[in-house]
C-alpha cells in the first residue's frame, strides 16, 4: 500500500541550528525518505509544487516559528495572487544561480523592507516556493515569497 504525507511541520528559528533541522527535512523531501513529493514507493507526484508555510511567530524573523512544507496544486498561486492584488500580502521574486541564493536574495530583501518601513510585517502566515533552474523557462533558480502585511 502507498501512502503520501500531506504535510511536515517543525518548530525552529533562524539560528545555525535552526536552519540545519530545515535542511536535513528538505534533504528526506527530496530523497523520498518523506512521502511528500513521491509517495512511499517512490512514485512522484505530478502536478505539486512544495510550499513552505511560515506560522506561529513567537515574535518576529529573530523568534522562533512553526515551518510546515505541503504539496499545492497550481490554484494556490492563483489564490495567493488575488491576496496580493487585495494587499494582504507582499510578493517577492528572485533568482539566482541555485535555490539557497536565490531564497537568501528573496529573504534578505524582506528584511530590509521591514527595516527601512517599506513593509509592516504581519507576522501571521508567509509562504515560500523555491524552484530549482532546471525546471525554469530562464534557467535560472526562483524563490517566490507571499509576505502578510499589515498597515503600518
Amino acid at each position: 500500500m502507498a501512502y503520501l504525507l500531506k504535510e511536515i511541520t517543525i518548530h525552529t528559528d533562524n539560528s545555525e541550528d535552526g536552519m540545519d533541522k530545515i535542511s536535513e527535512v528538505w534533504q528526506d523531501i527530496v530523497n523520498g525518505k518523506l512521502p511528500l513529493m513521491f509517495d512511499s514507493v517512490g512514485v512522484f507526484q505530478q502536478g505539486l509544487s512544495p510550499i513552505s508555510k511560515y506560522s506561529n511567530y513567537e515574535s518576529d524573523e529573530t523568534g522562533a516559528y512553526d515551518l510546515t512544507i505541503f504539496t499545492a496544486t497550481p490554484d494556490f498561486f492563483a489564490q495567493m495572487q488575488k491576496k496580493v492584488q487585495t494587499g494582504e500580502y507582499r510578493a517577492y521574486d528572485f533568482d539566482g544561480s541555485n535555490i539557497q541564493e536565490a531564497a537568501n536574495k528573496a529573504w534578505l530583501h524582506v528584511w530590509e523592507d521591514k527595516r527601512i518601513g517599506r513593509i509592516c510585517r504581519a507576522f501571521t502566515t508567509d509562504y515560500e516556493s523555491t524552484v530549482p533552474g532546471e525546471y525554469t523557462k530562464d534557467g535560472k533558480a526562483h524563490c517566490y515569497l507571499y509576505i502578510a502585511v499589515k498597515s503600518c
